[in-house]
């Protein structure tokens, strides 16, 4: 049975950034984690607290019960709470592979197992943009066309600058906070003078689709094979 580890939103991304050193150093090939939120915040990138509105809107969603948390990887802001699994794959590429499509390359390792359970549930799976989805982008996994997971990506060389690594990163909505979620982040937005406004009907819970009591089982099993094809030779 896969363990989902339950963390603050905090303790979780640094738990990603040190699985990411820890593939630096050296001390193994790939790491692999699931982590579910015990509190909910606002995460984003951030270059977004360099924004003149920055500071008042993060007062602004405090107030309303989303705090505001800054991550390592880029994109847009993203909810988080116990409605959302996350999913943190890392890797030091392997040495056969150049740096040629290196970015598209992982997010296709991250977003593939995703796709295949989704496949053999019965939905229907794909990639790409979905308007009104919040931290919209090109490797997006959407069930029967609305978002499902966001994802997004961070590099490092390993010690000595022989090996590039990576950390993958995705956030599985599984259970239906459309509603509250949206409504963090256009509050955001609009308090923080930015343009863009999202919408409840342009994602989906997994859960709402289906009950898959065993597909997070199911997704470790796919990726520890991935990796170790990956890492086999």
């Amino acid at each position: 049975m896969t363990l989902i580890t339950s963390l603050t939103i905090e303790a979780g991304l640094q738990a990603e950034q040190d699985l990411l050193a820890s593939v630096c150093a050296g001390d193994s090939d790939f790491a692999l984690l699931f982590w579910q939120p015990s509190d909910r915040a606002l995460v984003m990138p951030r270059r977004l607290s360099r924004l003149p509105l920055f500071e008042s809107a993060c007062e602004v969603s405090a107030a309303a019960g989303w705090p505001v948390l800054l991550r390592e990887t880029g994109g847009e802001p993203v909810p988080q709470s116990a409605a959302t699994v996350n999913i943190a794959l890392v890797y030091a590429a392997p040495r056969s592979e150049g740096d040629q499509n290196r970015i598209e390359t992982a997010y296709r390792r991250l977003c593939d197992p995703i796709c295949q359970l989704l496949d053999e549930l019965g939905g229907v799976a794909s990639l790409g943009e979905i308007e009104g989805a919040f931290c919209d982008g090109r490797f997006n996994v959407n069930l029967d066309r609305r978002k499902m997971v966001g994802t997004a990506q961070r590099w490092r060389q390993s010690k000595g600058g022989t090996r590039p690594v990576g950390l993958v990163h995705g956030a599985l909505l599984l259970d239906n906070e459309r509603d509250s979620m949206v409504a963090a982040v256009n509050r955001f937005n609009q308090a923080c003078g930015l343009e863009q406004r999202v919408r409840a009907e342009s994602h989906i819970a997994l859960h709402e689709k289906f009950a898959a009591p065993d597909a997070l089982e199911r997704l470790d099993a796919l990726y520890r094979q991935l990796l170790a094809q990956m890492f086999s030779a």
